[in-house]
């Protein structure tokens, strides 16, 4: 009797303890899983512990673990924590405290927002940024005129959308030491009856940018805050920064380690002389929340402000071919001393003749069948015989599909009939690796993905333009998009061993939404926001 009293007690303790070590943070059921793993499996049930996944499946599931906190879907659909491949995520912050000029129809809406902001606002220094040419009736640049007039004392500083132009007034121009005669490499004056008409391209926009009042640490934390706020509302659990100065990258490693910034950054460090020196000497910065192992480097500007280096001239502007913002040595200095050490290289490249270039230039120090997944960010405008060089050399496209349904009105003016057929070619991209990475490009475009999303695989605007879609040889499925913003954006940092997919192991960051994303309307969709956003399986809206 008292050996059967021994035992029973030694079950009791068995049962106990292992109660105990099945007892986990957070049970989601009830629920269609879209997991993006290779099979596209669905499941109902997902087991998180200590910020990552330790079963996802049926059930079944259910009788082996017990949790204090239960999310019960509801039929709900879950999805990867959605990644922005491409963005300016501490653009987005500082862009938030200055004037909004996206969307504005006219010149004339540019000046009232402006007064507006002045007159709440009383700067010592006007910046603002988001205006479009191409959006307006008249398709010109402005002139500075009413920007003198209005704002004679206050240095004013006016970026267009892709950041790749500006207009600034004469005080801003004064205090650049900008005059009829300077000259900029890499950059543009416009001038109209041999006089400047504040029109600043690519390089010459960094005259003025360098007058302005730097920000501080605690500007820096707050457009970072401010930031992530809007991306996590959005669905958006990890960004690609595209291009960051080192004081910012402190600024987050900092706010991630007080546990107030919490969205994950793969952030590129800008690539100058100073940055590349400092950072060569430096380690790889690679942890679960901040990953600083990539360098981004300038080739060309942007199309709309005809800075895209072209290999012939534009269809628009016969003499021009666009511009190189780094020169074509010191790109190769970059490359040979990058490619010498463990960090990855990502390369803004619109045009034809940058991206052939870069390409190429990747190639005479990678050779084939590199593992390195060296990224061209943008490839927005291919020869069609230069495709096969991302397949040839593994180099990796880093795509934004809004930038498509932004640009359709007016890129055949800048290209012409032919050379439009390389534009914006997401399919033609994405078949050369078999992957293919999405991002927004956010403050230039909106942060919303499913924009993306939608862009990807209708090529249309908002209102169904163009009948039929843009150039749809080139659009993607619905099952490729999603994986473009969830497994592959995680590929392109190579971080898709630790999220991107819902699978044993991983992060768990994911969005609960009503919506199938492989089934409902696409219309539905585009403006759709994720009603449950979870970071390391703790609720964050």
């Amino acid at each position: 009797m008292k050996n059967l009293n021994l035992y029973s007690c030694l079950c009791l303790l068995i049962l106990i303890a292992c109660g105990k070590s099945n007892k986990v943070d957070l049970i989601v059921k009830g629920a269609k899983i879209y997991t993006i793993d290779s099979l596209m499996s669905t499941a109902s049930v997902m087991i998180i512990n200590q910020g990552k996944i330790i079963e996802v499946g049926n059930d079944e599931l259910l009788k082996k673990f017990q949790s204090d906190s239960v999310l019960e879907a509801n039929g709900k659909f879950i999805y990867p924590g959605l990644i922005d491949a491409h963005a300016h995520f501490y653009g987005l912050g500082a862009h938030m405290q200055t004037v909004d000029l996206t969307n504005t129809k006219s010149w004339d809406e540019v000046i009232v927002r402006c007064e507006d902001f002045v007159s709440k606002n009383k700067p010592q220094f006007l910046t603002g940024r988001g205006w479009d040419q191409n959006d307006w009736t008249v398709k010109i640049f402005p002139t500075n005129d009413k920007l003198n007039q209005l704002f004679p004392n206050i240095p004013v500083l006016l970026k267009r959308v892709d950041g790749h132009a500006a207009i600034a007034n004469n005080k801003a121009l004064e205090l650049a030491q900008i005059n009829i005669n300077t000259k900029i490499a890499g950059g543009e004056l416009i001038k109209n009856d041999n006089k400047l008409t504040g029109v600043l391209i690519d390089n010459a926009v960094d005259l003025v940018q360098e007058k302005l009042p730097k920000p501080n640490r605690e500007n820096i934390a707050l457009s970072l805050l401010m930031a992530q706020a809007v991306c996590i509302d959005l669905g958006l659990t990890s960004v690609c920064d595209a291009g960051l100065d080192t004081e910012v990258i402190e600024v987050i490693d900092s706010l991630q380690k007080s546990k107030q910034l919490f969205i994950r950054v793969y952030a590129m460090i800008s690539a100058n002389d100073k940055q590349v020196d400092e950072w060569l000497n430096r380690a790889p910065i690679k942890t679960d929340v901040l990953n600083v192992s990539s360098f981004k480097m300038y080739a060309d500007g942007a199309l709309g402000s005809r800075g895209a280096c072209l290999l012939k001239p534009y269809q628009d502007q016969h003499e021009h071919h666009g511009l190189l913002l780094t020169p074509l040595a010191k790109m190769e200095d970059y490359v040979k001393r990058i490619s010498n050490s463990p960090y990855q290289l990502n390369t803004h490249c619109i045009g034809d003749s940058a991206n052939r270039y870069v390409m190429e230039l990747y190639g005479k120090y990678l050779g084939q069948n590199n593992t390195r997944r060296w990224r061209i960010e943008h490839a927005q405008v291919v020869n069609q015989e230069d495709f096969n060089l991302f397949g040839k050399y593994n180099i990796i496209p880093s795509t934004q599909p809004t930038h498509a349904t932004s640009d359709m009105y007016w890129v055949q003016d800048r290209l012409g009939k032919e050379r439009i057929k390389g534009a914006y070619a997401l399919k033609t991209l994405l078949n050369q690796n078999g992957w293919l990475p999405l991002g927004t490009d956010f403050p230039v475009e909106p942060p919303q993905p499913f924009y993306t999303y939608y862009a990807a695989v209708e090529r249309k605007d908002a209102n169904q333009f163009p009948e039929g879609g843009f150039q749809m040889q080139d659009a993607l499925t619905r099952e490729e998009a999603l994986k473009g913003m969830t497994i592959w954006a995680a590929k392109a940092a190579f971080e898709e061993h630790i999220k991107g997919s819902l699978q044993k192991g991983k992060l768990a960051d994911f969005i609960v939404m009503d919506i199938d994303l492989l089934h409902a309307s696409m219309r539905i969709i585009r403006d759709a926001k994720p009603n449950a956003v979870y970071v390391g399986g703790k609720k964050k809206k």
